[in-house]
């Protein structure tokens, strides 16, 4: 059976998307990045080797993401292709009539405005966290509780508190001065998601023409507050496609099977079993491959 891989490691995932022949998602993985792309990729191949069928073929891969060219080395990538062409891929292929793409990771986040099927603009924030998941994951760990409670537990306010959301150092003291102050944690948790939301708003999609259907994607989609606190700024729906968290993959994978139809070359993907590579052998054929650059 011929597949198509997709590999998209990011400074917080790494994510892995395999598609069949008709474009349809046979295994995906979802991995901590760890600061350890090359590990995280050898133990993401071998995890899917185990999952997959044996008799898979694997006729293309494609890389994106922050380490796009690091990972294309380590697996033999056929393509290398930026987020946000990965993303709107992704998101086109299950939602055909996409006109804008929000994409909130853990370290940065981008809006991609699409029409007609064409990317016609985009704003990335790789700057400051404020508008992203570490922000969320620092202020959980901050609280003793989980990303996945204070999803539910924001949703649970009645009255959400402003939190001063444009810079993580600021938004910090603020939470503290309104947890001093006695207003109960849910309101202060989903006053923490309306400040994320804005600070989005207003830097990474500023001046952007955003209309629907708006697809919400990344990691940070898992966050229940952060839709709400979407829709609500925007009042518009905001759709959360199924994978969220693997659509740059998934694009990563469209692309290259769209490649391979139209060169009819043969994959140089190097195996499931790139385990064994050490990291200090891959480095060094990274730094061939940027010379010759």
């Amino acid at each position: 059976m011929e597949a198509y891989l997709g590999i998209d490691v990011g400074s917080v995932t790494t994510k892995f998307a395999v598609l069949n022949d008709a474009d349809e998602l046979i295994a995906h993985l979802y991995l901590p990045t760890q600061g350890m792309p090359i590990e995280m990729v050898q133990q993401g191949l071998s995890q899917l080797r185990q999952e997959l069928p044996q008799n898979i073929d694997i006729a293309g891969v494609a890389t994106t993401g922050s380490a796009r060219y690091l990972a294309g080395v380590i697996v033999g990538a056929d393509l290398v292709k930026n987020e946000i062409t990965s993303h709107a891929v992704g998101a086109l292929h299950y939602f055909p009539q996409a006109q804008t793409v929000i994409e909130i990771g853990g370290q940065d986040s981008k809006i991609i405005i699409i029409r007609d099927g064409m990317v016609t603009d985009f704003g990335m924030n790789t700057v400051c966290a404020a508008g992203t998941g570490s922000f969320l994951d620092h202020q959980a760990l901050r609280l003793n509780m989980s990303i996945q409670e204070l999803s539910q537990r924001s949703l649970k306010s009645k009255n959400p508190v402003r939190i001063a959301g444009r810079c993580t150092v600021f938004a910090e003291s603020d939470m503290i001065h309104k947890q001093q102050t006695g207003h109960p944690t849910e309101d202060i948790l989903y006053g923490l998601c309306q400040a994320l939301v804005r600070n989005y708003l207003n830097n990474v999609s500023l001046g952007k023409d955003i209309q629907p259907p708006i697809i919400f994607q990344g990691g940070v989609a898992f966050n229940e507050g952060i839709v709400k606190a979407l829709q609500e700024e925007l009042g518009i729906e905001v759709i959360v496609p199924p994978h969220h968290e693997v659509m740059g993959a998934i694009g990563a994978a469209l692309l290259v099977h769209e490649e391979v139809i139209n060169t009819q070359n043969e994959s140089k993907f190097k195996g499931f079993g790139i385990k064994e590579t050490t990291p200090a052998k891959i480095l060094r054929k990274v730094k061939v491959d940027d010379n010759r650059r």
